[in-house]
């Protein structure tokens, strides 16, 4: 665990990330719900700035990633109208099922870890799983242009 804190601490350095692993370790099905609910009520930029302000307050904050007082926090950074996020916050059923059977997809598929990143090619697809380097990303985009040329 020293190798992987130490690693992600220096990754997180050279990108102005500062690290912390004292947080709560959690659940984190409920923040995973209030963002797929707002993708698909408010779109993709809104679950990337609610998805941004959830991982500052765990990875910098050492919040609680579902707890009601960090979803509202990131509702708010994300330019949420503070009733709907109160709404959506409050009904831990909401939109609970549909998170749960994607999940199960995506478990179904393989998906185990996060990130999971498959770019699609011609001839085959190339999947990244896990914390890899920016390297990896750009090997696998030349394995993709090169095969289709």
């Amino acid at each position: 665990m020293k190798m992987y804190t130490t690693l992600m601490s220096a990754y997180g350095a050279s990108a102005g990330i500062s690290y912390k692993f004292g947080g709560t370790v959690a659940n984190t099905l409920q923040a995973h719900r209030v963002i797929q609910f707002f993708q698909e009520s408010s779109g993709p930029a809104i679950a990337d700035k609610l998805v941004n302000s959830l991982y500052r307050q765990y990875f910098e904050e050492e919040k609680h990633p579902s707890s009601e007082e960090t979803l509202l926090t990131a509702c708010k950074e994300a330019g949420i109208p503070e009733e709907e996020a109160k709404k959506v916050v409050a009904d831990r059923d909401e939109g609970l099922l549909e998170t749960k059977m994607k999940i199960r997809e995506q478990q179904s598929n393989g998906v185990d870890s996060v990130p999971y990143v498959v770019v699609e090619g011609r001839r085959r697809d190339v999947t990244i799983q896990g914390a890899n380097e920016v390297e990896d990303y750009v090997k696998a985009l030349e394995k993709i242009v090169k095969e289709a040329s």
